[in-house]
């Protein structure tokens, strides 16, 4: 088995959580959800950094999916920069991650239109840099990726949505360094779990490494994988977020500092991964400085999505569902600028991107074949948008 640089520690439970929210009660102003029908009418959540903007923490608006028009942000959980946010299956808990108290928030109330969120509890993650956070397929494991530590850290769920006892915390020790300043420490970027629920993926950016963890969803024990724990990437490439394919055969990872997309072949029976291609998510023609974000695929499995910061750009790809392998398609505006974060309705028929710097919420129809089409005049204004999810 190779060399793990990794120390490792599993805790049967944690005896206290460090409470540092309080219930929000509040209500915005003007917040009425666009004049439509129940049935077209989604919610989302939003993360946003509040420092230098004017946000001040968890953001729920509605979306009308007919006429793609946003309802008034409402504030429901007031928070030092809560970057990242995860809704569990059930619909009705929110988990954030905040950079600034460098712990994960549960809140309940998620399945209710109006009123504030209602702080349940929260746990230190133990490493700094919180940035994203994912709940598994039943509900009962939530993991955390701790940046600037370069850590993961994991627990149980308890049965009305609360953190419960840590049962993994892994310290990476690899650094890649070919880039000299991003790279000089591990930087567990993004928490992935595969859609069969017995892998926990981490891109670790400043590593070029995929770390891959056996997930028993029994225990919400991690461990690492025993004979592949890693899937190494190409030196300077700044692994981010990864994403599954919706036919489960294929992973492929979004890479910040080369502007690319890598992608894998998934053996479901081993948990292992083979490496196929990386393809740059920017035009041939572009010489600027960018970085990449956030990726997805449609439903179907046809289409991918790359955000470029710098270049400010929504990348479209073909998908070959047998290969895995990509197409380029087109790039778009994000309609903003640093493309942080976006995605898809549940029907696909819209996507809506997070841009950070320009401090809005971008509408786009998307079209039968994925092409995507900005819908003018409908932004929703959020300083610092940094994440949305729908419920």
């Amino acid at each position: 088995m190779p060399r793990m640089f990794l120390r490792f520690c599993r805790f049967a439970c944690l005896p206290s959580f460090f409470s540092i929210t309080t219930a929000i009660t509040m209500s915005a102003s003007n917040t009425s959800a666009p004049s439509a029908s129940a049935k077209s009418l989604l919610t989302a959540y939003v993360g946003t950094y509040t420092r230098n903007s004017d946000s001040r923490g968890v953001y729920r608006i509605r979306f009308d999916t007919t006429s793609g028009a946003f309802s008034q942000p409402e504030l429901v959980a007031e928070l030092i920069n809560p970057s990242f946010v995860a809704i569990r299956p059930d619909r009705r808990t929110l988990y954030v991650v905040s950079e600034a108290s460098q712990a994960v928030h549960a809140f309940a109330g998620v399945e209710a239109d109006t009123g504030g969120l209602v702080a349940l509890n929260d746990a230190p993650t133990r490493g700094a840099g919180p940035c994203d956070v994912a709940v598994d397929v039943t509900g009962r494991t939530l993991a955390v990726a701790n940046y600037s530590a370069g850590s993961i850290t994991a627990w149980r769920i308890e049965d009305d949505g609360r953190v419960g006892a840590e049962t993994a915390f892994f310290q990476n020790t690899h650094a890649s360094k070919a880039h000299a300043k991003r790279q000089a420490t591990p930087h567990a970027h993004g928490v992935t779990f595969s859609p069969d629920n017995r892998l926990l993926l981490v891109p670790d950016l400043g590593g070029d490494r995929v770390y891959v963890f056996r997930h028993d969803a029994a225990t919400s024990v991690l461990t690492p994988h025993e004979s592949a724990p890693w899937i190494e990437l190409p030196g300077g490439s700044g692994p981010r977020h990864g994403v599954f394919s919706p036919d489960g055969r294929h992973f492929y990872v979004i890479n910040e500092l080369a502007n690319t997309v890598s992608v894998f072949g998934y053996n479901a029976a081993e948990g292992t991964f083979v490496s196929i291609e990386h393809i740059t998510t920017l035009p041939g023609t572009f010489t600027g400085e960018s970085t990449t974000a956030e990726l997805a695929l449609t439903p179907d499995g046809l289409t991918l999505y790359g955000s470029n910061r710098g270049h400010d750009s929504l990348a479209r790809f073909r998908r070959d569902p047998e290969s895995g392998r990509l197409s380029p398609v087109d790039h778009v505006s994000s309609g903003g600028r640093g493309p942080r974060h976006f995605t898809l309705t549940p029907d696909a028929r819209w996507l809506v991107a997070a841009n950070q710097n320009s401090n809005n919420l971008a509408v786009f129809r998307v079209g039968a074949d994925g092409a995507l089409t900005k819908l003018d005049g409908a932004d929703a204004v959020v300083g610092a948008p940094v994440c949305v999810k729908f419920r």
